[in-house]
């Protein structure tokens, strides 16, 4: 009995450091995802033909042509190559009419995990009633209740006072004593006065309000000269931010795209077939007379696939805007702070129209740096070795003294930080 004790013993351990130390490395489904977004998602979707085609069922279609198991491997690494040589490879070609990209750094693991997550990828349901850009109008439908009811706490305060100087004028007339007649609300010194300083402090806070909003424009959302639906890019086709934005990892700027960017999709997307796509205001917007646009501005001729005839730059309205006055980097937030694109511009994805999700302001964003803990890199490499430099903090969170530090604590609130 002891002896298949220590057999089961031994097998089980052996199994665990098979699975734990194994020198290959193994990804999951929920990684794929995330592969998915930062190198597939600008030409792929999941569930049907984009640029290049479909990922679900990819290993099935390749099985039933009779190619090995291999193959996708080879076509990822070297996709150009393959076209030449490959009749498989040649079909993709005649079909999309582009060669993809090569990406000889993706392991087998990871191109595994793409596409079994694409192979349970289910699109999800719509949310009906979501307000994707924040402008729920709470703030503003409160400030006018309160200031309603103020107002009507006001007029019964002057009734009831009226109605108690009657009384008293009443109960004096009884007990024989002469008194004079009251003076009418609107004659009356204390009453004037009263009104004159109420007029006065609600003239004030309406006056600093406006001087403190000078310059913000939460909610603010231009009509574009295309209409691009961040919510069917970002969101349905899963595209990445980085993408289209590609400054924000490296730089101060996220900058706009040019149209070469949008070509390069597009150049095969010639309609739009997706959901409806509608306004703030409910109109209905045409995506393949927009798609129209974009060739207008690009030059191109969707019937010869040539650009025939001379472009123009996209004159985008800018929506967010920060005064002269404000450094901001968006790599210093998207890179070094690890934050989502989603912290400033609220939920981009879900946007059919951006608007400005939140005012930017001064308070706004030191509240968050108090807010944001600093990800200090650990001594198995997870976190951020920029802050390295902070060896003091890095070793009081090591030593208990602290659970955490945030943003504020690195000077994140120092005025140098953010003002010239």
């Amino acid at each position: 009995m002891n002896h298949y004790r220590r057999f089961i013993c031994k097998a089980t351990a052996g199994i665990l450091y098979l699975f734990l130390f194994s020198p290959h490395n193994y990804l999951f489904a929920q990684d794929g995802q995330a592969i998915f977004k930062t190198y597939c998602a600008s030409c792929h979707k999941p569930d049907a033909d984009f640029t290049g085609p479909a990922l679900k069922g990819a290993r099935e279609r390749e099985a039933a042509a009779g190619l090995p198991k291999d193959w996708v491997y080879k076509w990822v690494h070297n996709a150009t190559s393959m076209v030449n040589t490959d009749p498989y490879a040649k079909q993709l070609f005649a079909k999309y009419n582009s060669v993809m990209t090569a990406f000889p750094d993706l392991k087998n693991e990871e191109i595994d995990a793409v596409l079994d997550w694409a192979d349970k990828y289910e699109k999800p349901a719509a949310v009906a009633g979501a307000n994707p850009t924040g402008k729920t109008g709470d703030d503003d439908n409160n400030s006018l209740l309160y200031g309603v009811l103020t107002l009507i706490l006001a007029i019964i305060a002057l009734i009831l006072l009226q109605v108690n100087s009657n009384l008293k004028k009443l109960s004096d007339e009884k007990q024989g004593i002469r008194t004079a007649n009251p003076v009418p609300f609107y004659r009356n010194k204390a009453y004037l006065l009263l009104g004159v300083i109420v007029l006065f402090l609600i003239g004030g806070y309406f006056t600093i309000n406006a001087a403190i909003g000078l310059g913000r424009e939460k909610g603010y959302q231009p009509v574009q000269p295309i209409f691009y639906s961040h919510k069917v890019h970002a969101g349905t086709n899963q595209i990445s931010c980085l993408y289209c934005h590609g400054g924000a990892q490296d730089s101060k700027h996220a900058n706009i795209p040019s149209v070469n960017v949008c070509m390069n999709c597009h150049m095969a997307i010639k309609e739009y077939t997706g959901d409806p796509i509608k306004r703030e205001d409910g109109s209905s917007i045409n995506g393949t007379a927009e798609i129209q646009k974009l060739y207008e501005y690009a030059g191109w001729n969707p019937n010869t696939k040539k650009y025939d005839k001379p472009g123009k730059p996209i004159e985008w309205i800018r929506v967010h805007n920060l005064p002269d006055h404000v450094y901001f980097n968006h790599s210093q937030h998207v890179t070094v702070g690890q934050q989502k694109c989603q912290t400033c511009h609220g939920n981009i994805q879900d946007m059919p129209e951006v608007a400005q999700f939140t005012d930017l302001s001064m308070g706004w964003c030191i509240n968050c740096h108090k807010e944001t803990k600093v990800q200090f890199n650990d001594s198995a490499g997870h976190g951020n070795k920029f802050y390295s430099i902070y060896e003091k903090f890095h070793e009081d969170i090591k030593n208990k003294k602290y659970d955490s530090v945030t943003v504020e604590q690195i000077g994140g609130t120092e005025c140098q930080k953010c003002h010239y």
